[in-house]
């Protein structure tokens, strides 16, 4: 007995082929930049060519009867979070410099490029040209909303479909209600990131050339285009920490607005800013960070071995709890080198991330939020059985199927963590490498909850290139699980979302 194929899968392979086809358009930046440098432009080339060959040979097996619904929705997610990342590491390999030139290598850099992650297998920087370098902030820039702003732009005409492809995404429901059409709220969501990303390259710019002359042009625009995608790549060895003490502070407030919802920015900027202002989500993120960098601030303080001064002891504890909570990933100083309570306190602060709706990553504060209301309400009718106590944020009751939809994420995001984290022990003691067990939960929240470097060898001065290559295979594979939100991978291994 044939089992048919309910999934309109050509819509999906049409919807990727319309996103390659539209890479170019980022791939010329770098280009350009390996143009004005004299650099070879033979890696963006051949990218460009591999992307516009896909894109139409997918665009070919289109059928235009078939519509996008929210099926064929997660099959185009998946497919496009991994197969832009596929031709996003195309130039590392043809550039064939430094570590980076090994294909497993080349995909670990694109895909934690393309998911935000910013983990790196870059051992020495001064290896690769600038258009290599720029193209890394680049595809970065990407992740935090372009790839998925983008295909919802294609849907424009699809209605539902575009709308399903968004909320993959941000997770809010918001984002169809802010205009009547969903190519518009594309346009206007892209239009807020593109202008946060522009008066970035401005700040970092004249504050460059106030303080820091090493903050020039090329900085601005790079360190811009993952400050506010939430990102954290930087050309620069030594991060963020590279700059005036003036620009490191400067940052902070990128990373926070990159991580804000930007159904609630939208708002905030037409005349509502009270919707954020007032909003839960908002006040447990933004008390989540101030908590945290107390806490660290007074720990170093407190340390012997820490010589920061009052400012830079300050700075370095808002810095890098910021950094961390947004899952930016940027550091100001080598904090691998703190005592074990600051560096714990960081290893916390990966689990919270930013507000749903946003560029970063992570669990995000709102299932946190939602979570603890939700026990505090269990305690509560655990006394008084005969009580109805829906569970509120900002004034809103939240649907109970949402809740257990929470509960479930949070379990199968810790048992994934988890699970990660013994496959690092045991590959490495495979490999004869050495990976102590807190480097390993580090490595594996920060690759499976995309949060950027962890601690010991792949701390924020480090390399992932040292751990075995099986091991990086996987974090490939749960990097792109985790930015898509895990959900519209695991579906697709289901024999009902095939046939069903």
């Amino acid at each position: 007995m044939s089992t048919t194929i309910r999934v309109g899968w050509r819509a999906s392979v049409g919807l990727t082929g319309d996103v390659l086809a539209a890479l170019p358009v980022p791939l010329a930046l770098p280009l350009l930049i390996a143009l004005y440098y004299g650099e070879s432009p033979l890696p963006f080339l051949a990218a460009i060519a591999v992307s516009l060959a896909l894109g139409a040979a997918f665009r070919s097996v289109q059928d235009p009867e078939q519509n996008l619904g929210p099926r064929e929705a997660f099959l185009a997610v998946a497919m496009i979070w991994f197969l832009v990342a596929a031709v996003g590491a195309i130039p590392f390999t043809v550039a064939g410099v430094g570590t980076v030139a090994h294909p497993v290598n080349a995909m670990f850099e694109a895909m934690s490029g393309l998911t935000t992650t910013g983990a790196t297998v870059l051992r020495d920087f001064s290896l690769h040209s600038r258009s290599i370098m720029m193209w890394r902030q680049v595809i970065q820039w990407l992740g935090g909303l372009g790839i998925l702003i983008l295909a919802t732009a294609v849907l424009s005409e699809l209605g539902v479909g575009g709308a399903q492809l968004m909320e993959t995404e941000s997770q809010t429901e918001d984002v169809n209600k802010l205009t009547p059409k969903i190519s518009q709220t594309a346009q206007l969501i892209w239009g807020i990131y593109f202008g946060l990303t522009g008066l970035a390259v401005v700040v970092y710019f004249l504050l460059g050339l106030a303080v820091d002359p090493q903050m020039g042009l090329y900085n601005a625009v790079a360190h811009a285009f993952t400050s506010v995608a939430t990102a954290g790549f930087s050309p620069e060895p030594l991060s963020v920490g590279a700059f005036h003490p003036l620009i490191q502070w400067a940052v902070v407030p990128f990373m926070v607005i990159g991580s804000t919802s930007f159904v609630l920015i939208y708002f905030a900027i037409n005349g509502e800013p009270m919707r954020l202002l007032k909003n839960e989500e908002f006040h447990f993120y933004l008390g989540a960070m101030a908590t945290l960098a107390t806490i660290v601030a007074v720990g170093l303080f407190l340390d012997p071995n820490t010589t920061f001064g009052a400012e830079g002891t300050v700075r370095h504890a808002v810095f890098n709890v910021v950094s961390i909570v947004t899952t930016t990933g940027y550091a100001s100083t080598d904090y691998v080198q703190w005592a074990p309570a600051a560096k714990h306190m960081l290893f916390m602060g990966m689990f919270i991330g930013g507000m749903v709706g946003s560029t970063t990553c992570s669990i995000k504060s709102l299932r946190w939020l939602v979570a603890m209301k939700s026990f505090k309400r269990n305690l509560f009718t655990a006394v008084h059985p005969e009580a109805v106590r829906p569970v509120r944020i900002s004034g809103k009751t939240v649907d109970e199927d949402a809740i257990r939809d929470i509960y479930a994420y949070l379990l199968l995001s810790l048992v994934i963590f988890f699970l990660l984290a013994i496959v690092i022990v045991v590959d490495a003691e495979r490999a004869d490498a050495r990976v102590d067990e807190f480097e390993a939960l580090g490595a594996a929240a920060t690759t499976f909850l995309n949060i950027g470097p962890a601690f010991g060898d792949a701390g924020p001065y480090g390399t992932f290139a040292t751990f075995p290559m099986t091991t990086r295979a996987v974090m490939i594979v749960l990097m792109w699980v985790g930015r898509i939100e895990i959900v519209p991978v695991l579906v697709l291994l289901t024999k009902t979302f095939w046939t069903s």
